[in-house]
């Protein structure tokens, strides 16, 4: 509504902005919960599954709205379903073939998966991120329980495709435009913040997180980033917005990643909730004794 009342955007761009800036960053989150040891405890995890269920909801809507529903989608959908349902049992029987090997056979195969299933989904007139998201919901029971195997896709994401992914992302920034209209940033920076906290707030304290613990909930709630570049990105290839419109929801989208996330962390951390061993890291750091922590 901002998008289109305030600043004047058609309808279509203007629903991608909505999409684009309903998203939570799951690579942010994810970084953060793991950094402070929030991922060992129910309240990360509970944060965690939030995000994901988050991202699930806004790939759906972009893919249901501007995806044209031609002979190719029946294709993209009809092998996508049979896929995901035998895939939890190829996946068990191959890892159990082939798994622990110095070739590194099981990282081939989701990457094959995960290239494969994405490449017919662009075939198809689709977002490539739709099917890779729900193979990480098929196989989580048997992916997640190699330690080993997550630690190293973890470095492969974060350490080689992140990084291309998002210098391929920011090449299609104009920073003139930014500078020529920064009062457009700064509506859509505040239209997504205060969409977010006022819907998050009143929720996560229904269910029992007061005080520091729900406000930490909701700003880490209110961050975007991946999701939210990729549906930029996808809006700028097919056309849907201009390179303009593009520049400014990539610097909403990097700009709600850093300033909640700086804000969470510096003053509502709710560090009472921290493992033992992360407490007394947060003691050197804070110097507060960890006594009055855990009381």
């Amino acid at each position: 509504m901002v998008a289109h009342y305030v600043l004047g955007w058609a309808w279509r761009p203007s629903w991608l902005a909505g999409v684009a800036l309903s998203t939570t960053s799951v690579a942010v989150v994810y970084a953060v919960m793991l950094e402070l040891g929030f991922n060992q405890t129910t309240y990360g995890k509970a944060i965690l599954a939030a995000c994901f269920i988050n991202d699930l909801g806004t790939v759906l809507a972009l893919g249901m709205i501007f995806s044209p529903f031609t002979r190719k989608t029946l294709i993209f959908v009809a092998v996508s379903l049979l896929l995901f349902v035998v895939l939890p049992f190829v996946t068990r029987w191959f890892f159990e073939r082939y798994g622990g090997r110095v070739s590194e056979l099981e990282t081939k195969y989701l990457l094959f998966l995960l290239f494969g299933l994405g490449g017919l989904a662009v075939w198809s007139g689709s977002e490539a991120v739709l099917p890779a998201y729900i193979i990480g919901m098929v196989l989580a029971g048997t992916v997640g329980k190699d330690h080993f195997l997550i630690r190293r896709l973890r470095t492969l994401t974060f350490g080689l495709l992140t990084p291309f992914y998002f210098i391929r992302a920011g090449s299609f920034v104009s920073v003139p435009v930014l500078i020529a209209a920064p009062l457009a940033f700064v509506a859509l920076f505040f239209a997504k913040m205060g969409a977010k906290l006022v819907g998050l707030l009143p929720v996560v304290r229904a269910f029992g997180y007061s005080g520091h613990e729900g406000i930490y909930y909701s700003l880490m709630m209110s961050t975007g980033l991946t999701f939210g570049t990729i549906s930029a990105l996808f809006g700028l290839n097919h056309g849907i917005i201009t390179q303009g419109q593009y520049s400014h929801l990539v610097a909403t989208v990097i700009g709600s990643a850093v300033i909640p996330t700086a804000i969470a962390n510096a003053r509502f951390l709710p560090r009472h909730l921290l493992p033992e061993q992360e407490r007394e890291l947060q003691e050197s750091s804070f110097g507060e004794p960890v006594g009055d922590l855990e009381s």
